[in-house]
């Protein structure tokens, strides 16, 4: 498979085919699941477009708890099939079609009472152990009981009152945010017309039949119809906004649950593994991520602004006291060197507790020539945008005179997971050749796979390419230029926040790299000064914006402070 680069000139010819050739599918939404439905028709052999009015994972799939998971909770909730199907996906994306993204990552779950409580607790663990070799190779080790001492000896940190013993089992994680990009980019090598900051602003009927979209690119300002055969709405907590451009109500309604994660530094809780603990609402996650931790989730209604959720001082409250209830040495707000708030896309439901709404996903069908998917979780995606896109298919068949092929995304491994193992392997050799330090070579590989070939190729190019951002040592320069080259980041905020994680991961969110970071896109994506300089602005106004909502008392307090920084792009 040849790669496709996502660069500005891919985008234009893009969008000048979707206004001039009718297509089979037209995908609307860039998370996780319209980019997956887009790979998933496009290897069927479809006509297949895909639009996004902000960034690739703009909203919910770049702020999850970066987990590929069975969802080990819901055994609890005997909702087995769910976690069957999730942990059969974990295992195809660790070891065949992302294993460049996704890894193994151990967690331990402290046990508070003797005898009763290990026993409940590892059967449920060996359950899901069980039931992830049922559907097939796991890549991850099983579980295993710990003493309260081989607890402690993993997890130093932990409180000794705090645990009687534990179990210790294993997850995988993903960065969601370049994973959702990586879809989006290998639909664009099987064909599919990928285009961001394109805005549906209504969709075209004939009848009751829904022929297509008018869509707005954000960045020009110009208005384009592209007519489709069968329009895929795949726009998560917005489904219910989007269905309106139809003019017709939906057969099921979408609604927010915000969750909120913390981020801070790798030496403030000192562990070998990450952390699962029960809180009166729900579970808590303390997850390994490189020179970090990530702490979370929280889970309540949301009603105010879908675009920019809010994390309030009470969010952030409320998981620094739950987690600081098994640690030795608590945490405290100086600590914390980032927060994201995402919300969740729950099927609607009677219960007034988010946390019992559905995480299963639905499939409508609400007009001729419009499907509709919602709900799910994202390590389900790709079940989900099969079940999409059968439902479109069976919209289609009317106009071709051969069968349509089932999905075949079981079997496609990203752009990036070719050869992705012989190249880790070979990793001294890669940084022998290229002049890096191993190190930097294994980090790439992690986040490229095998196209760390066109990274390093930039590097041998410019070899300034080739350090350390000096106000975020933990990425290449060269990185930023191919976030903009290759892998469709439009604006800082994309740059920043998605194809690296630098506004999460320092603790002046990205401030101080901000200027090198603009200089080094606007030499691909031609910014004149004065459009660097709006960049540089809108990032910082940001910034201080969501430190500002951070000390809010509540939600709507926060969300105030949040809308107090414009988007670089209106929407409208």
């Amino acid at each position: 498979m040849r790669s496709i680069a996502l660069s500005p000139e891919f985008r234009q010819e893009s969008l000048r085919r979707m206004s001039e050739e009718e297509l089979d599918v037209l995908v609307i939404g860039g998370g996780v699941v319209g980019a997956g439905s887009a790979l998933d028709a496009a290897t069927r052999g479809l006509r297949v477009g895909l639009v996004e009015a902000r960034d690739f994972a703009s909203g919910t799939s770049s702020r999850s708890s970066k987990l590929m998971h069975g969802g080990l909770r819901y055994l609890e909730m005997l909702d087995f099939r769910l976690v069957a199907e999730a942990l059969k996906e974990r295992g195809l994306m660790l070891l065949k079609l992302a294993p460049h993204l996704v890894h193994p990552v151990p967690f331990i779950y402290p046990l508070k009472h003797r005898g009763w409580e290990r026993l409940y607790a590892g059967s449920g663990v060996a359950l899901y152990d069980a039931m992830a070799r049922a559907a097939g190779p796991t890549g991850v080790p099983l579980h295993r009981h710990l003493t309260r001492r081989g607890a402690r000896k993993l997890v130093p940190s932990l409180r000794k009152d705090a645990l009687v013993g534990a179990l210790q089992y294993y997850d995988a994680q993903v960065d969601d945010a370049r994973h959702t990009m990586f879809l989006a980019r290998t639909a664009a090598a099987y064909g599919a017309d990928v285009a961001s900051r394109t805005r549906v602003t209504a969709l075209v009927r004939e009848g009751e039949r829904v022929t297509g979209a008018v869509v707005r690119d954000l960045e020009s300002g110009e208005e384009l119809t592209i007519r489709a055969r069968q329009v895929l709405n795949a726009t998560g907590v917005w489904t219910d906004e989007t269905q309106e451009l139809g003019g017709q109500r939906g057969q099921f309604h979408v609604r927010a649950s915000k969750g909120i994660h913390l981020v801070v530094p790798k030496d403030r809780i000192r562990s070998e593994s990450g952390l699962i603990l029960r809180t009166e609402k729900s579970v808590l996650f303390v997850i390994p991520w490189g020179r970090h931790w990530i702490i979370g989730t929280t889970d309540t209604d949301w009603t105010l602004d879908k675009s920019h959720p809010a994390a309030s001082e009470a969010d952030i409250d409320y998981l620094l006291h739950h987690v600081n209830e098994v640690l030795e040495t608590p945490l405290t707000r100086a600590d914390v060197e980032g927060v994201y708030a995402g919300l969740r896309p729950l099927l609607e439901g009677e219960s007034e507790a988010t946390s019992k709404l559905s995480r299963e996903h639905a499939v409508g069908h609400p007009a001729p020539g419009l499907v509709v998917v919602a709900g799910g979780k994202y390590t389900t995606y790709r079940v989900m945008a099969k079940d999409a896109v059968d439902e479109a298919v069976f919209g289609l068949a009317a106009h071709f005179d051969r069968r349509i092929p089932e999905s075949a995304t079981e079997d496609v491994p990203l752009l990036g997971a070719e050869g992705y193992q012989a190249l880790w392997n070979g990793r001294h050799v890669l940084a022998r050749r290229h002049g890096l330090h191993e190190v930097w070579i294994e980090h790439l590989l992690k986040r490229y796979g095998s196209l760390v070939h066109e990274v390093l190729a930039l590097v041998d190019e410019r070899p300034d390419l080739g350090g350390a951002l000096a106000g975020a040592p933990d990425y290449l320069r060269a990185e930023v230029v191919y976030a903009a080259s290759h892998e469709g980041a439009r604006h800082l905020d994309d740059v920043l926040t998605r194809r690296t994680r630098i506004s999460i991961e320092t603790f002046d969110r990205g401030v101080g790299v901000v200027d090198e970071v603009a200089a080094l896109v606007a030499e691909v994506l031609g910014w004149s000064e004065d459009q660097t300089r709006l960049e540089v602005e809108h990032y910082r106004k940001r910034v201080a914006a969501e430190l500002e909502s951070q000390q809010m008392p509540d939600d709507a307090t926060a969300d105030a402070a949040r809308l107090g920084a414009a988007d670089v792009v209106p929407l409208s």
